[in-house]
């Protein structure tokens, strides 16, 4: 017995020993599966801090806005024009991005893609308002931009944003470019002679038919199909088509049809305080084109709210042209042809959605656009439509607060 008992001794030591020697291994493995992702997210942390880590979360926070192709150089009708400061404090100026970007799209269309869209404009416009506008338009299947920029757009921080995105091409308003447009044959054209010589949106006018004769010969050579003037403010809804495109819209076009008529919608004024009206606007008037005959009629009263007409600006939509010999510009919401009367076809769903005064800031900032006096008499030498002069008179005289109630 006494053997026995005293052979059991060393096992019972033995046994005390193993279940420490797991406790010690347990207790350690616990703090190493708690420090380990402690570090790992401190080493993350650091690293995003320092601008190591490519993260995809973080690349579309409002602080940090990328946009699509910004890793490439574009070109440009003027080459050299600015120093190579960063575009990231551009960007990075905007609250929230204007427009859901998707993530690492660059939206390189080659030229093999057919039909092949451009999209031509004359602006003034900032990031704000062009980025967002871009990048829709983009989505939806359009190809090469040419912008006619002046005042902010042509800015060096912003034309160098411009500049680098695939795609877009920058033409300069320079004494060489009014030199060439004044051998224009357009000056000789009896179409557009009422609007020579006078101030504001008669100017626009005539220098938007201007670029637009040139937007046509630079669409020639780069092989485009068709080709669209639109402003800033207006976005293409080519509702109807498949998979939301409008190069899906135009190749079903039929051959013989020279130019496609897109009726336009009006963004009606649902509050003050919009920022960003791409991605906040909700509400719209369909145009006459595309509401039965007894809806538009039976609410019209109540859809002018005591305006002059049913839209505020204008109601002739926009159009898309297929590049071909002797195609001129119409005004700057239509297409013809020196040669032939074009046939035309107007969609019975797809639109221009035009984003009309949906800004505060858009009534506030229209006593800085001409140099024309606030009376109901001087500001028919510079507007065209009724509303535009009554906007022009009310932010020139009115008081914030009336202007608001206005």
């Amino acid at each position: 017995m006494a053997g026995l008992y005293s052979s059991s001794r060393p096992s019972s030591s033995s046994s005390s020993s193993s279940s420490a020697s797991q406790q010690t291994f347990t207790s350690r493995l616990l703090f190493l599966l708690t420090v380990l992702p402690l570090t790992l997210a401190c080493f993350a942390f650091v690293l995003q801090w320092r601008g190591g880590l490519n993260d995809p979360i973080s690349r579309w926070s409002p602080d940090r806005l990328e946009f699509p192709g910004m890793g490439t150089q574009g070109s440009s009708a003027r080459v050299g024009r600015v120093s190579d400061s960063s575009c990231a404090d551009i960007l990075g100026r905007s609250r929230i991005p204007a427009f859901p970007y998707y993530k690492d799209w660059k939206l390189d269309y080659g030229s093999d893609l057919r039909p092949k869209i451009c999209i031509t404009t004359s602006t003034s416009a900032g990031l704000e308002q062009i980025l967002p506008w871009i990048f829709y338009h983009k989505v939806i299947g359009v190809s090469t931009f040419f912008l006619f920029v002046e005042g902010k757009a042509s800015s060096p921080n912003v034309s160098k944003v411009l500049e680098s995105i695939p795609g877009v091409k920058l033409i300069y308003r320079t004494k060489e470019l009014e030199e060439q447009q004044a051998k224009s044959r357009i000056w000789n054209e009896t179409w557009l002679a009422n609007f020579f010589f006078k101030p504001c949106n008669y100017e626009l006018f005539v220098k938007q038919s201007l670029n637009m004769e040139m937007a046509i010969v630079m669409a020639r050579d780069d092989r485009v199909d068709w080709i669209i003037h639109l402003d800033t403010d207006e976005l293409i809804h080519p509702a109807g088509s498949r998979e939301y495109s409008l190069r899906q819209l135009l190749s079903d076009v039929p051959g013989n049809v020279d130019m496609v008529i897109f009726p336009n919608y009006e963004s009606s004024v649902e509050r003050h305080d919009i920022k960003e009206p791409f991605s906040e606007v909700s509400m719209f008037k369909k145009n006459y084109d595309h509401l039965p005959k007894d809806v538009y009629f039976g609410n019209y009263k109540e859809a002018t709210r005591g305006n002059p007409n049913y839209f505020l600006t204008y109601g002739n939509g926009k159009s898309a042209a297929r590049i071909q010999d002797h195609l001129r510009p119409n005004g700057a919401h239509r297409w013809h042809n020196y040669m032939k009367a074009p046939n035309e076809f107007k969609l019975e769903e797809a639109a221009v959605l035009h984003y009309t005064y949906p800004k505060f800031s858009d009534l506030t900032s229209r006593r800085d656009r001409c140099g024309c006096k606030p009376t109901k008499e001087d500001v028919k030498r510079c507007f065209m439509l009724e509303f535009d002069r009554a906007a022009f008179i009310i932010a020139s005289t009115a008081t914030e607060e009336e202007m608001l109630q206005w």
